[in-house]
C-alpha cells in the first residue's frame, strides 16, 4: 500500500502481534483467504479493513502482483499495489497487529537500510544467508523482502498522480 504523504510516498506495513506463525514480524496487511471472499482481492481488501482499519473506499488498486510463496509457514501471498487515503488515524486490531508503520519509498531505498543476516529455521536443512531492509528497529525479511525487492526501483519511479 502506498500513501501519498506529505513528505513523499510512503508504504504502509504492519508489525505483527507476539505469537502466531508469524508474530513480530513486518509484513503488509493481509491473511488468510476466507471462504466468503469472492477473490484474493476481496481477502486483502477485507483483512486491511479488519488489521488496521482501512476502509474500502479508500484504496485504489492500481496492479495484482505476482503471487509469492513464504519459506517458512508454506504459505502463498497474493499482493496488490494500491494507492490509498489514510483514515485519520490507524486502528490496529491488537490481538494481530502490534503496530503499523508508515516507511518512506526514498528512505528504504538507500543502500544502508539493506542487510543479511544468517538465520535457521527448523524445516531448513542449514543455515541461509537471509536479506533484509532496516525499518526502524525492525528488519522486513522473507516474503515482504521479497515483494519489495523487485517492487522498490518501480515505487521510486512511479507517476503518482493516482491519488484522488
Amino acid at each position: 500500500m502506498i500513501l501519498d504523504a506529505e513528505h513523499g510516498p510512503r508504504l504502509v506495513l504492519i508489525r505483527r502481534s507476539a505469537g502466531g506463525v508469524h508474530g513480530g514480524q513486518l509484513a503488509f496487511p493481509g491473511g488468510k483467504h476466507d471462504p466468503a471472499d469472492d477473490t484474493m482481492l476481496h481477502t486483502a481488501l477485507r483483512e486491511a479493513r479488519e488489521e488496521i482499519g482501512l476502509a474500502a473506499d479508500r484504496v485504489w488498486v492500481l496492479e495484482s502482483l505476482p503471487a509469492v510463496d513464504t519459506l517458512t509457514s508454506y504459505f502463498r501471498v497474493h499482493p496488490y499495489l494500491a494507492a490509498v487515503v489514510p483514515p485519520p488515524e490507524w486502528q490496529p486490531e491488537a490481538r494481530e497487529v502490534e503496530e503499523v508503520i508508515e516507511v518512506g519509498i526514498d528512505e528504504l531505498a538507500q543502500p544502508e537500510t539493506h542487510g543479511e543476516a544468517i538465520m535457521h529455521f527448523a524445516d531448513w536443512p542449514a543455515p541461509r544467508r537471509v536479506p533484509f531492509y532496516r525499518v526502524g528497529g525492525h528488519r522486513a525479511w522473507g516474503v515482504t523482502y521479497r515483494i519489495l525487492r523487485p517492487l522498490l526501483p518501480r515505487l521510486q519511479d512511479r507517476d503518482w498522480a493516482v491519488f484522488p
